[in-house]
């Protein structure tokens, strides 16, 4: 069974003026359906054939570069739309979200502040993330399209820092697109589903 791309869950122009139109039609129908239709190709005939995504990503890390790097960004990108909505970011974090974040990370304020640095601060391409690891939160960041799932973690927000995702409405003010998104864009809910969905939840 191959992978499909899965359409938007909300209209193109629907979280302007935070990110266009023109950048949700290149990111999602260019972008997002290469790593689709590159990942078919790759494990077609191989032992990955009919593997969840998940499974793909642990067992190629380190030793299928192109199968990895086209499953894990897969899988990022089928989550990075529903982390995003209309209306959506600020302190409308549900309770027990919120509750983790205080416990671990020493509130809301600095997790914003320690978010919006790791994006900002990653070489090169990559994603910013927050994830759940050990049963406690983490701000990570990795390169490319790692993820924390071959670092022993469940991520349950991450906001994507290649140039793809940015340039066209920020050009490279990468931390003025990274404000815009949290502030604006993040969808809580997501977050919740995520947390619930977790390994040992």
């Amino acid at each position: 069974m191959a992978f499909e791309l899965a359409p938007l869950p909300y209209a193109y122009d629907s979280l302007q003026p935070y990110m266009s139109a023109e950048t949700l039609e290149y990111h999602h129908d260019k972008h997002h359906k290469a790593y689709v239709d590159n990942l078919n190709k790759l494990i077609e005939g191989t032992d990955y054939e009919g593997k969840d995504l998940e499974t793909i990503i642990k067992e190629s890390f380190g030793k299928d570069a192109g199968v990895f790097n086209n499953a894990a960004q897969n899988f990022n990108h089928i989550h990075f739309w529903p982390w995003m909505t209309k209306d959506g970011g600020g302190k409308k974090v549900p309770g027990a979200i919120l509750a983790l974040i205080d416990r671990d990370l020493g509130g809301f304020d600095k997790f914003r502040a320690d978010f919006l640095a790791a994006g900002a601060t990653q070489f090169g391409s990559g994603w910013a993330w927050l994830t759940l690891k050990d049963g406690k939160l983490e701000v990570t960041k990795t390169p490319n399209g790692e993820n924390p799932l071959v670092h022993g973690g469940w991520p349950l927000l991450g906001c994507d820092v290649w140039e793809h995702s940015y340039y066209i409405d920020y050009r490279n003010a990468r931390p003025k697109y990274l404000e815009a998104w949290f502030d604006n864009l993040i969808n809580w809910d997501h977050v919740e589903e995520l947390y619930a969905q977790a390994p040992g939840a």
